[in-house]
Protein backbone atom coordinates (compact mmCIF):
# COMPACT_ATOMS: atom_id res chain seq x y z
CA UNK A 1 0.00 0.00 0.00
CA UNK A 2 2.71 1.98 1.04
CA UNK A 3 4.34 1.47 -2.59
CA UNK A 4 1.66 2.60 -4.03
CA UNK A 5 1.09 5.57 -2.63
CA UNK A 6 4.42 6.83 -3.03
CA UNK A 7 4.12 5.94 -6.68
CA UNK A 8 1.03 8.07 -6.86
CA UNK A 9 2.61 11.11 -5.17
CA UNK A 10 5.56 10.53 -7.67
CA UNK A 11 3.60 10.98 -11.00
CA UNK A 12 1.47 13.88 -9.09
CA UNK A 13 4.90 15.49 -8.46
CA UNK A 14 6.04 14.51 -11.85
CA UNK A 15 3.03 16.07 -13.74
CA UNK A 16 3.06 19.23 -11.58
CA UNK A 17 6.78 19.56 -12.54
CA UNK A 18 5.80 19.07 -16.45
CA UNK A 19 2.84 21.54 -16.28
CA UNK A 20 4.63 24.30 -14.83
CA UNK A 21 7.36 23.48 -17.32
CA UNK A 22 4.64 23.80 -19.65
CA UNK A 23 3.33 27.09 -18.24
CA UNK A 24 6.56 28.69 -17.83
CA UNK A 25 7.42 28.28 -22.03
CA UNK A 26 3.95 29.36 -23.15
CA UNK A 27 4.79 32.61 -20.68
CA UNK A 28 8.66 33.38 -21.27
CA UNK A 29 9.43 36.30 -23.13
CA UNK A 30 9.16 35.50 -26.82
CA UNK A 31 12.13 36.67 -29.90
CA UNK A 32 10.48 38.15 -32.84
CA UNK A 33 12.64 38.49 -35.50
CA UNK A 34 11.16 41.36 -38.35
CA UNK A 35 12.80 41.99 -40.94
CA UNK A 36 11.50 44.14 -44.14
CA UNK A 37 13.65 44.87 -47.56
CA UNK A 38 13.69 48.30 -47.28
CA UNK A 39 12.42 51.10 -45.43
CA UNK A 40 9.53 53.55 -46.84
CA UNK A 41 5.68 54.41 -45.17
CA UNK A 42 3.80 51.01 -46.57
CA UNK A 43 6.90 48.85 -44.84
CA UNK A 44 7.03 50.88 -41.93
CA UNK A 45 3.36 50.95 -41.41
CA UNK A 46 2.94 46.73 -41.65
CA UNK A 47 5.87 46.62 -38.23
CA UNK A 48 4.14 49.36 -36.45
CA UNK A 49 1.16 47.51 -37.17
CA UNK A 50 2.43 43.99 -35.69
CA UNK A 51 4.43 45.18 -32.95
CA UNK A 52 0.97 47.78 -31.76
CA UNK A 53 -1.50 44.35 -32.17
CA UNK A 54 0.68 41.86 -30.68
CA UNK A 55 1.49 44.76 -27.36
CA UNK A 56 -2.45 45.07 -27.28
CA UNK A 57 -2.61 41.23 -27.14
CA UNK A 58 -0.50 41.32 -24.54
CA UNK A 59 2.30 39.13 -26.35
CA UNK A 60 5.78 39.59 -24.51
CA UNK A 61 7.99 39.76 -26.78
CA UNK A 62 11.74 41.14 -27.39
CA UNK A 63 12.05 42.15 -31.49
CA UNK A 64 14.98 42.16 -33.46
CA UNK A 65 14.01 44.37 -36.60
CA UNK A 66 16.13 44.78 -39.56
CA UNK A 67 15.84 46.67 -42.80
CA UNK A 68 17.52 45.06 -45.70
CA UNK A 69 17.78 48.49 -47.51
CA UNK A 70 16.66 46.73 -50.99
CA UNK A 71 19.57 44.44 -50.94
CA UNK A 72 19.11 41.12 -51.72
CA UNK A 73 22.09 39.45 -50.04
CA UNK A 74 21.18 41.61 -47.10
CA UNK A 75 17.90 40.07 -46.66
CA UNK A 76 20.07 36.46 -46.72
CA UNK A 77 21.98 37.65 -43.36
CA UNK A 78 19.13 38.68 -41.85
CA UNK A 79 17.63 35.45 -42.09
CA UNK A 80 20.58 33.77 -41.32
CA UNK A 81 21.27 36.12 -38.27
CA UNK A 82 17.56 35.39 -36.65
CA UNK A 83 18.23 31.60 -37.40
CA UNK A 84 21.39 31.99 -35.21
CA UNK A 85 20.00 33.84 -32.71
CA UNK A 86 17.31 31.59 -31.87
CA UNK A 87 13.97 33.65 -32.93
CA UNK A 88 10.74 31.63 -32.10
CA UNK A 89 8.89 33.74 -35.00
CA UNK A 90 10.62 35.03 -37.85
CA UNK A 91 8.23 38.06 -40.06
CA UNK A 92 9.21 38.82 -43.77
CA UNK A 93 7.94 41.82 -44.89
CA UNK A 94 8.63 41.71 -48.64
CA UNK A 95 9.02 38.99 -51.42
CA UNK A 96 12.93 39.12 -51.23
CA UNK A 97 13.14 39.17 -47.30
CA UNK A 98 10.31 36.39 -46.76
CA UNK A 99 11.82 33.99 -49.08
CA UNK A 100 15.35 34.53 -47.55
CA UNK A 101 13.88 33.37 -44.18
CA UNK A 102 11.68 30.26 -45.63
CA UNK A 103 15.04 29.36 -47.08
CA UNK A 104 16.87 29.66 -43.97
CA UNK A 105 14.40 28.49 -41.44
CA UNK A 106 12.61 25.20 -41.15
CA UNK A 107 12.71 24.47 -37.75
CA UNK A 108 10.21 27.61 -36.46
CA UNK A 109 7.31 29.58 -38.29
CA UNK A 110 8.13 32.11 -40.88
CA UNK A 111 4.87 34.52 -41.20
CA UNK A 112 5.29 36.50 -44.45
CA UNK A 113 3.37 39.67 -44.61
CA UNK A 114 2.16 41.74 -47.57
CA UNK A 115 3.49 39.52 -50.61
CA UNK A 116 1.92 40.08 -53.48
CA UNK A 117 2.44 36.55 -54.77
CA UNK A 118 3.00 34.13 -52.44
CA UNK A 119 2.81 31.48 -54.87
CA UNK A 120 4.71 32.89 -57.78
CA UNK A 121 7.47 33.14 -54.94
CA UNK A 122 7.17 29.75 -53.87
CA UNK A 123 6.34 30.49 -50.68
CA UNK A 124 3.44 28.64 -50.39
CA UNK A 125 1.78 26.10 -53.17
CA UNK A 126 -1.84 27.36 -52.70
CA UNK A 127 -3.29 30.44 -50.64
CA UNK A 128 -5.60 27.94 -49.07
CA UNK A 129 -3.11 27.28 -46.82
CA UNK A 130 0.48 27.21 -45.49
CA UNK A 131 3.49 25.30 -47.01
CA UNK A 132 5.20 23.29 -43.66
CA UNK A 133 6.06 26.34 -41.20
CA UNK A 134 5.52 28.84 -43.53
CA UNK A 135 2.37 30.90 -44.11
CA UNK A 136 1.35 34.70 -44.11
CA UNK A 137 -0.46 37.34 -45.52
CA UNK A 138 -1.17 38.82 -49.32
CA UNK A 139 -1.32 42.15 -50.22
CA UNK A 140 -2.63 41.28 -53.91
CA UNK A 141 -4.54 44.17 -55.67
CA UNK A 142 -6.73 43.84 -58.43
CA UNK A 143 -4.67 45.94 -61.32
CA UNK A 144 -7.09 45.18 -64.12
CA UNK A 145 -9.53 47.37 -62.12
CA UNK A 146 -7.24 49.63 -60.87
CA UNK A 147 -6.39 50.82 -65.16
CA UNK A 148 -10.21 50.60 -65.69
CA UNK A 149 -10.61 53.27 -63.06
CA UNK A 150 -7.95 55.25 -63.85
CA UNK A 151 -8.87 55.63 -67.73
CA UNK A 152 -12.32 56.41 -66.33
CA UNK A 153 -11.37 59.02 -64.10
CA UNK A 154 -8.90 60.39 -65.86
CA UNK A 155 -9.25 59.36 -69.53
CA UNK A 156 -5.55 57.40 -69.88
CA UNK A 157 -5.00 56.34 -73.48
CA UNK A 158 -1.26 55.56 -72.95
CA UNK A 159 -0.19 54.29 -69.62
CA UNK A 160 3.69 54.38 -68.18
CA UNK A 161 4.30 51.17 -65.53
CA UNK A 162 7.86 51.00 -64.19
CA UNK A 163 9.17 47.89 -62.45
CA UNK A 164 11.92 45.98 -60.57
CA UNK A 165 13.11 43.07 -63.45
CA UNK A 166 14.81 41.15 -60.73
CA UNK A 167 11.48 41.30 -58.13
CA UNK A 168 9.11 38.63 -58.10
CA UNK A 169 6.27 40.63 -57.47
CA UNK A 170 7.17 43.03 -59.58
CA UNK A 171 7.09 40.38 -62.83
CA UNK A 172 3.61 38.89 -61.72
CA UNK A 173 2.14 42.44 -61.41
CA UNK A 174 3.71 43.55 -65.03
CA UNK A 175 1.71 40.55 -66.93
CA UNK A 176 -1.53 41.65 -65.21
CA UNK A 177 -0.70 45.25 -66.23
CA UNK A 178 -0.47 43.90 -69.59
CA UNK A 179 -3.34 41.81 -69.78
CA UNK A 180 -5.08 44.87 -68.52
CA UNK A 181 -3.87 47.64 -70.64
CA UNK A 182 -4.91 44.82 -73.95
CA UNK A 183 -8.25 44.46 -72.66
CA UNK A 184 -8.77 48.16 -72.24
CA UNK A 185 -7.04 49.38 -75.71
CA UNK A 186 -4.20 51.31 -73.59
CA UNK A 187 -1.08 51.39 -74.89
CA UNK A 188 1.84 50.87 -71.95
CA UNK A 189 4.95 52.06 -71.90
CA UNK A 190 7.13 50.13 -69.60
CA UNK A 191 10.58 50.78 -68.11
CA UNK A 192 11.98 48.66 -65.83
CA UNK A 193 15.01 49.13 -63.00
CA UNK A 194 17.16 46.91 -61.19
CA UNK A 195 18.02 49.83 -58.14
CA UNK A 196 16.27 52.81 -56.74
CA UNK A 197 18.84 54.87 -58.04
CA UNK A 198 17.46 54.32 -61.53
CA UNK A 199 13.72 55.26 -60.49
CA UNK A 200 14.07 59.02 -61.45
CA UNK A 201 16.21 58.25 -64.65
CA UNK A 202 13.65 55.62 -65.57
CA UNK A 203 10.52 58.37 -64.96
CA UNK A 204 12.27 60.64 -66.66
CA UNK A 205 12.25 58.11 -69.97
CA UNK A 206 8.77 57.73 -70.02
CA UNK A 207 7.00 60.72 -69.26
CA UNK A 208 6.32 62.79 -72.11
CA UNK A 209 4.97 59.88 -74.09
CA UNK A 210 1.91 58.96 -71.24
CA UNK A 211 -0.99 60.17 -70.00
CA UNK A 212 -0.06 59.17 -66.14
CA UNK A 213 1.71 56.51 -64.43
CA UNK A 214 0.24 53.83 -62.45
CA UNK A 215 1.92 52.12 -59.49
CA UNK A 216 1.57 48.20 -58.16
CA UNK A 217 3.62 47.84 -54.50
CA UNK A 218 6.79 47.40 -56.48
CA UNK A 219 9.43 48.13 -53.30
CA UNK A 220 12.06 49.59 -55.15
CA UNK A 221 10.14 52.06 -56.86
CA UNK A 222 8.80 53.08 -53.84
CA UNK A 223 11.66 53.63 -51.84
CA UNK A 224 12.53 56.39 -53.96
CA UNK A 225 8.73 57.51 -54.37
CA UNK A 226 9.73 61.07 -54.20
CA UNK A 227 11.94 61.36 -57.49
CA UNK A 228 8.66 59.80 -58.84
CA UNK A 229 6.53 62.17 -57.75
CA UNK A 230 8.70 65.28 -58.00
CA UNK A 231 9.12 63.85 -62.14
CA UNK A 232 5.77 63.85 -62.92
CA UNK A 233 4.16 66.53 -60.85
CA UNK A 234 6.60 68.72 -62.85
CA UNK A 235 5.11 67.72 -65.79
CA UNK A 236 1.33 67.50 -64.72
CA UNK A 237 0.52 63.92 -65.63
CA UNK A 238 -1.29 61.88 -63.02
CA UNK A 239 -0.34 58.64 -60.76
CA UNK A 240 -2.52 56.27 -59.69
CA UNK A 241 -0.26 53.94 -56.85
CA UNK A 242 -1.88 50.96 -55.48
CA UNK A 243 -0.06 51.80 -52.18
CA UNK A 244 -2.43 54.26 -50.28
CA UNK A 245 -0.55 54.66 -47.66
CA UNK A 246 2.32 56.30 -49.09
CA UNK A 247 -0.04 58.94 -51.16
CA UNK A 248 -0.93 60.37 -48.12
CA UNK A 249 1.45 63.09 -47.99
CA UNK A 250 0.08 63.81 -50.97
CA UNK A 251 1.73 64.23 -55.16
CA UNK A 252 -0.49 61.18 -56.01
CA UNK A 253 -4.01 61.89 -58.28
CA UNK A 254 -5.43 58.60 -56.52
CA UNK A 255 -4.45 55.47 -54.54
CA UNK A 256 -6.41 52.38 -54.40
CA UNK A 257 -5.12 49.44 -52.14
CA UNK A 258 -4.66 47.57 -48.71
CA UNK A 259 -4.22 50.16 -45.63
CA UNK A 260 -0.50 48.63 -44.35
CA UNK A 261 -0.97 49.71 -40.52
CA UNK A 262 -4.37 47.18 -40.56
CA UNK A 263 -2.48 44.30 -42.91
CA UNK A 264 -0.14 44.39 -39.83
CA UNK A 265 -2.31 43.83 -37.32
CA UNK A 266 -3.68 41.12 -39.36
CA UNK A 267 -0.51 39.58 -39.78
CA UNK A 268 0.03 40.11 -35.62
CA UNK A 269 -3.41 38.16 -35.20
CA UNK A 270 -2.14 35.09 -37.85
CA UNK A 271 1.16 35.11 -35.44
CA UNK A 272 -1.14 34.88 -32.13
CA UNK A 273 -2.71 31.89 -33.79
CA UNK A 274 0.23 30.15 -34.47
CA UNK A 275 1.58 31.19 -30.49
CA UNK A 276 -1.68 29.42 -29.64
CA UNK A 277 -0.73 25.77 -30.87
CA UNK A 278 -2.04 26.20 -34.75
CA UNK A 279 0.35 25.39 -37.56
CA UNK A 280 1.12 27.01 -40.07
CA UNK A 281 0.84 24.97 -43.05
CA UNK A 282 -3.02 24.63 -41.44
CA UNK A 283 -3.57 28.04 -41.53
CA UNK A 284 -4.52 30.16 -45.42
CA UNK A 285 -3.00 33.08 -46.16
CA UNK A 286 -5.03 36.51 -45.36
CA UNK A 287 -5.69 38.93 -47.78
CA UNK A 288 -6.64 41.80 -45.95
CA UNK A 289 -10.39 42.84 -45.96
CA UNK A 290 -9.78 46.88 -45.42
CA UNK A 291 -9.21 49.04 -48.47
CA UNK A 292 -8.82 52.71 -49.13
CA UNK A 293 -9.29 54.87 -51.51
CA UNK A 294 -7.34 58.30 -52.30
CA UNK A 295 -7.94 61.43 -53.53
CA UNK A 296 -5.27 63.89 -54.29
CA UNK A 297 -7.44 67.00 -55.19
CA UNK A 298 -4.66 69.40 -55.28
CA UNK A 299 -2.71 67.69 -57.85
CA UNK A 300 -6.46 67.08 -59.55
CA UNK A 301 -6.52 70.03 -59.62
CA UNK A 302 -2.71 70.60 -61.29
CA UNK A 303 -3.07 67.80 -64.23
CA UNK A 304 -7.09 69.81 -64.57
CA UNK A 305 -8.47 66.55 -64.32
CA UNK A 306 -12.26 66.38 -62.92
CA UNK A 307 -13.51 63.84 -59.94
CA UNK A 308 -17.17 63.64 -59.78
CA UNK A 309 -18.83 64.06 -56.33
CA UNK A 310 -20.27 60.51 -56.81
CA UNK A 311 -16.74 59.19 -57.20
CA UNK A 312 -15.34 61.77 -54.06
CA UNK A 313 -18.36 59.71 -51.88
CA UNK A 314 -16.49 56.66 -52.88
CA UNK A 315 -13.40 57.42 -51.18
CA UNK A 316 -12.11 57.62 -47.67
CA UNK A 317 -9.56 59.52 -48.03
CA UNK A 318 -9.53 63.05 -49.37
CA UNK A 319 -5.76 65.02 -49.76
CA UNK A 320 -6.75 69.07 -50.38
CA UNK A 321 -5.01 72.02 -49.76
CA UNK A 322 -2.05 69.80 -48.69
CA UNK A 323 -4.08 68.24 -45.54
CA UNK A 324 -5.26 64.37 -45.66
CA UNK A 325 -8.88 64.21 -44.50
CA UNK A 326 -9.84 60.78 -43.47
CA UNK A 327 -13.39 59.43 -43.33
CA UNK A 328 -14.38 56.30 -41.11
CA UNK A 329 -14.03 53.03 -43.29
Amino acid sequence: MKKIVFAALSLMALGAFVFTGCTKKENKKLKIGIAKIVKHPAMDSIEKGITDRLAELGIDAEYDLQNANGQVETAKQIAVQFKDEGVDYAVGIATPVAVALAQTITDRPVIFSCITDPVEAKLVDTTDHGKGNVTGVSDYIPSDEHIALFQEIAGIKTLGYIYTSSEANSQSGLKIVEDACKKLNIKLITQSITTSTEVKSACESIVNSVDGLYLTTDNTVFSAIDAVKSVFNKAHKPIFSGDVTSAETGGFFMARGFNYYKAGVETADLIVKIIEGEKPENLPVVFPATKDLLFDLDVAADCGIFISEEMLSQANKIFKDGKLEVKEN
